[in-house]
Order: structure tokens, then C-alpha cells, then sequence
């Protein structure tokens, strides 16, 4: 897109996901850390702008010294943000913070598979790296408020825009890569009744072995199939309602003491749980799941399903659309014909590198309006089942034209006059604050002159 073009004063995605390391040297196996710089009140350390560049060549990125300087120039503007803020009286609250830390944990557990890939990862519980974030997220949340006031009155118009279009070399055009829509009809492999029975009664013997004086934490360390949480005695952190699953918030919130909740079913499995505390409109429970076993054989008659649904589709019986509202287990999709959400961008389009794993290799050879054969289909809660996918639209990679790509040019001419703003401000405002710099990194070539 031709917003990645510029060089955004937005603080860099790296700094948004990044997760404090200690740096170590491998010998000596102390730890290395320094001030390498002061805006105003705050400092960075030498670990920060570390910390950020293993986290970027974790993700296969190769840093040079450029990209080194680059990303402490956006530290440094960060602290000049927060320093400004500061000053302007400008914060956040603790329930807001909460949330986005949440929010931003979904997207890594999304990410990376599941929480237990997470915490192996960082080799750090899920509590741990939220404790982690919490600082982290503050700032960063604090400076893009601070930001946005920067810019909130900055607006385009279509003469500026055609204007900023006008003004790119022929060279600078980039290329907008392929965009998708597509719908699916998903058949998830149900759980039989002997199956739900056993692990029913798997989790209510749990249940009165707690009742009987047995530890709730040490039984969800020993079997609670919710690997993430199981390690730290079954523990959630604070939630809120609207983070919880609807069938557990009701019962979360009900309970009292140390009393253990009734059985609840969810999709996840059967729950039981204990109140650890409640604090505002927000609780923290552990709890004990056992998930439902799905046998080969329901995964088996899912498929069959879908090649007889698929086979009325050769045979013109019903169209796709129709079938989707009969058959399809998705109920997010089934009211919308099918269509499936990006949630990254909360329409239905994705860029063609957004797509599941799974989703991109059946639509890879096919053609809009084409529907593809059963294909294997996982959720993030693990069930297993089948799908039919239609492939609603597809663009061809292309140079951006004015017409055709408006909105991302409107978008580009945006961020573009916002980074203009943004510039002058930094500039105003360095004038007036205090800066100091190590003189390791005096040598860097800095869009702003930060060393007076």
C-alpha cells in the first residue's frame, strides 16, 4: 500500500508487541544495560532499543545500523510524547490499560497457536507476561493519545489528495498486492453423547474431590486441559464480563467466597471455578476445564457431510448461499451468506498475507465464484471439522492507480499531512525540552536533530 511508503512518525509495530529482555552477555553471563538517552523526565536504556531488535529478528528481520538508529529515533520521540504528555496532563486509565492488555494477548495467542506456544516462548507464564506489558502498554497508549491530539484536527481534502498522488514519482507508485474475499460453509465434528457423559463425569469427580477438602489449584495443575492457565493453579487474570465467554462471565461474577461454581458447559469444554477476588467491575477465578474428546469417527462423518452438501452443489439443487444458511455451523457467517470478517481489519476483505494457512492454499488456483472440494478446518478452540470455500473477490497485484485505489491513496495523503504536523511538532518541542544522548549513538544519521 502506498502508506508503506512514508516514513510514518507512528511508533513503530515492533515497539507495540515487544516484551522487556534482559540483555546478557552469552560469556560473561552478566547483565549489560546503560542510559543511552534522556527526553525531559524519561530515559531510555540500552536495553530497550535491545529488546526491540531481538523481537524484530525473531520475526526474520535483519538489522543493520541503520534500522538500529532508526528504531531509537522512535523511542526518542516516544519519550518526547510522554514527556509532553506529562506536562499537558494527559493519561490513561488503569480498566482501559487492562483491556488493551487483553486485547493485545488474544492477538499473540492467535498468532502463535495457543497460550502454552506463548509462554514457551518467552518462557514466562501468561500472568508474568502481562505483568510484563503493563508498563509497556501504559506508555505506548499514553503516547499515541498524545499523538492523536497532535494530529486530531489534521484533515484532507480531495483536491490534497489528488495533489499528493500527482506529486509521486512513477518510480515511488507501489505495488497494492492481491486482496481477497471468500465465505465458507463449516462443518465442525460434533461431540457425541457418550463423549460429553465421560468428560462430565471427569470434571464433576474433580469437583468433589475439591468439595472434599482436596486443592483446587493442585488439581487444575495435575488436569485441567486449559494448558495456559493449569501451571499457575488454574488462575485467570482480572477480567472483565465482555472478556469472558458469555455461559462463564454469568457464573464468574456470581460467585462468592471460596465457594466452587456448579458445572458450565461452554465451547471450550466443561468449566468449574473458585472466586480469587473481585475488584471493580472486574474478576479473577481459576477454574478447571475438561474438554470434550472428538473422535475420528465424528471428524469422519463431518466429512461425509460436506461431500454430500458439495455434491448438491454439482447437481445445482440449491445454491451456495441456501446451503450456508442450512448447513453451516459458523454462526458468525451463516447470517451474512457465508462471508467471513477480517477481524484485523473488521471488514470482509484480506490481504492475501492475512489469510489462515488453511484458507490460503485452497484459494491460491482458484478463480472468483469458484467453490472448492471439502477442506480440513481447525478453530482457534481447537474443533475440528470441514469446509467449502467460495472465493467472493480476488485482485490482481497492481500498481496503485488514483481511481481504482482511492481510499488507500486518501489514507496515504493522510498520514502523510499528519506526519507533516507531527514533524513540526517535534521539532517545537525539542527546542524546549531537555535532551541528552550517549555518544555511542552520536554518530547516527537522525531525521531530527537530537543532539544539540
Amino acid at each position: 500500500m502506498i502508506i508503506r511508503m512514508m516514513k510514518s512518525r507512528v511508533l513503530i509495530l515492533v515497539a507495540i508487541i515487544a516484551i522487556s529482555f534482559n540483555v546478557k552477555a552469552q560469556d560473561e553471563g552478566v547483565v549489560i544495560d546503560k542510559v543511552i538517552a534522556v527526553i525531559g523526565g524519561n530515559v531510555i536504556l540500552k536495553s530497550d532499543l535491545e529488546s526491540q531488535i531481538v523481537s524484530l529478528r525473531a520475526q526474520g528481520v535483519l538489522i543493520d545500523d541503520n534500522a538500529r538508529c532508526e528504531m531509537l529515533e522512535e523511542l526518542l520521540f516516544q519519550k518526547l510524547l510522554l514527556h509532553q504528555a506529562a506536562l499537558d496532563s494527559v493519561t490513561v486509565s488503569e480498566p482501559e490499560v487492562e483491556l488493551e492488555i487483553d486485547r493485545r494477548m488474544s492477538y499473540f495467542i492467535a498468532q502463535i497457536g495457543s497460550e502454552k506456544k506463548l509462554e514457551q516462548y518467552y518462557k514466562k507464564s501468561i500472568l508474568e507476561i502481562k505483568e510484563e506489558f503493563r508498563v509497556i502498554v501504559r506508555e505506548q497508549m499514553i503516547s499515541q493519545r498524545m499523538q492523536g491530539q497532535i494530529t486530531s484536527n489534521v484533515e484532507v481534502t480531495p483536491k490534497e489528495v489528488k495533489a499528493y498522488f500527482d506529486d509521486l514519482n512513477e518510480d515511488s507508485i507501489p505495488t497494492i498486492e492481491s486482496e481477497v474475499e471468500y465465505a465458507q460453509i463449516l462443518f465442525n465434528a460434533k461431540e457425541s453423547e457418550a463423549e460429553k457423559k465421560a468428560a462430565y463425569d471427569k470434571i464433576n469427580g474433580f469437583r468433589e474431590r475439591i468439595i472434599n477438602g482436596e486443592s483446587f489449584s493442585t488439581i487444575a495443575i495435575l488436569y485441567s486441559d486449559d494448558e495456559g492457565s493449569a501451571k499457575n493453579g488454574g488462575e485467570l487474570g482480572f477480567m472483565g464480563r465482555a472478556e469472558l465467554v458469555p455461559e462463564f462471565s454469568v457464573v464468574a461474577f456470581k460467585l462468592k467466597n471460596k465457594a466452587v461454581s456448579e458445572i458450565i458447559e461452554t465451547q471450550f469444554g466443561y468449566h468449574i471455578m473458585e472466586l480469587v477476588e473481585r475488584r471493580g467491575q472486574k474478576v479473577k477465578v481459576r477454574h478447571i476445564l475438561v474438554k470434550v474428546e472428538i473422535s475420528e469417527k465424528e471428524v469422519e462423518l463431518a466429512k461425509n457431510l460436506a461431500d454430500s452438501v458439495h455434491g448438491l452443489l454439482e447437481t445445482d439443487t440449491l445454491t451456495y448461499e441456501e446451503l450456508v444458511a442450512i448447513y453451516s455451523d459458523d454462526e458468525q457467517t451463516k447470517k451474512s451468506r457465508g462471508l467471513v470478517v477480517n477481524p484485523q481489519r473488521g471488514t470482509s476483505i484480506f490481504d492475501i498475507d492475512q489469510l489462515d494457512p488453511q484458507v490460503y492454499y485452497s484459494i491460491d488456483k482458484m478463480k472468483v465464484g469458484d467453490i472448492s472440494s471439502p477442506v480440513p478446518a481447525q478453530s482457534q478452540n481447537g474443533k475440528r471439522g470441514y469446509r467449502i470455500i467460495k472465493l467472493i473477490t480476488k485482485t490482481e497485484p497492481h500498481q496503485a492507480s488514483f481511481e481504482a485505489d482511492y481510499s488507500k491513496v486518501q489514507s496515504a495523503a493522510l498520514a502523510d499531512k499528519q506526519n507533516k504536523a507531527t514533524q513540526k511538532w517535534t521539532v517545537s518541542k525539542m527546542n524546549n525540552t531537555y535532551i541528552k544522548m550517549d555518544d555511542e549513538y552520536k554518530t547516527c544519521q537522525f531525521q531530527n536533530s537530537w543532539i544539540k
